[in-house]
């Protein structure tokens, strides 16, 4: 689905429920368009593309989980050369220092991950409230789930048309995890540094709190 620019409040105001304290809210102006998947990767296509299925919840119309950070970066570059397209990212292979990955900017046409505010302006979808609609009828979460992922598309889509963006499983964005700033931004990339990746949405095994557009969490990126 092909996104617009726009402009939204990133984060969650303090009366919030579920909300943390690493959700400031502040005024976000993104001026470029840009495409999204309108639901997670599948198993299916993750097979097709890199040849393997890491996943513990086997289904080729479930999405594919048990997926590092790296792992996101090397699918989203050979999709890019599968389809002809320049890789986003130049990766290094550094066994003792670890990877290093360097994205080549707006100007390549090749798949990436969304920025932090990418994925929640997509999730959004011109709402401002904790989630796009009622929980249970847009998200697999710990109360509706049977402990499990569920294939993609069961549920109701936000108004852009994009599915499971909340709930089903956690989705891996590009941004290290980094404050908020209060003030407006334009564009924003986040942290030039770090030493956890950002992932964004809740999933399965996850309760309403982290079912949220604002909810950020964090993880290893390995």
């Amino acid at each position: 689905v092909r996104l617009p620019p726009g402009r939204f409040t990133m984060g969650s105001p303090p009366d919030e429920e579920g909300r943390s304290n690493n959700e400031v809210a502040h005024l976000v102006t993104l001026t470029r368009p840009f495409l999204i998947g309108v639901a997670p990767v599948t198993q299916a296509e993750w097979r097709r593309v890199m040849g393997s299925n890491p996943s513990s919840f086997k289904g080729d119309d479930r999405p594919v989980e048990n997926v590092s950070w790296l792992d996101a970066i090397l699918f989203s570059n050979a999709l890019s050369r599968a389809a002809g397209l320049e890789e986003a990212y130049v990766v290094e292979r550094r066994p003792v220092f670890g990877d290093r990955v360097v994205w080549t900017g707006p100007g390549a046409t090749g798949c990436r991950l969304p920025n932090e505010a990418e994925w929640e302006y997509a999730c959004r979808a011109g709402t401002a409230g904790a989630r796009y609609g009622d929980l249970d009828c847009i998200a697999w979460h710990a109360g509706n789930s049977g402990r499990q992922t569920h294939a993609i598309g069961q549920k109701q889509a936000n108004a852009w048309g994009l599915h499971d963006t909340l709930g089903n499983v956690w989705e891996w964005v590009h941004d290290w995890y980094g404050a908020y700033s209060a003030g407006s931004s334009t564009d924003p990339t986040g942290p030039g540094t770090g030493a956890v990746r950002v992932v964004r949405g809740g999933g399965w095994s996850y309760d309403a709190a982290y079912c949220r557009s604002a909810e950020r969490y964090l993880y290893d990126p390995a």
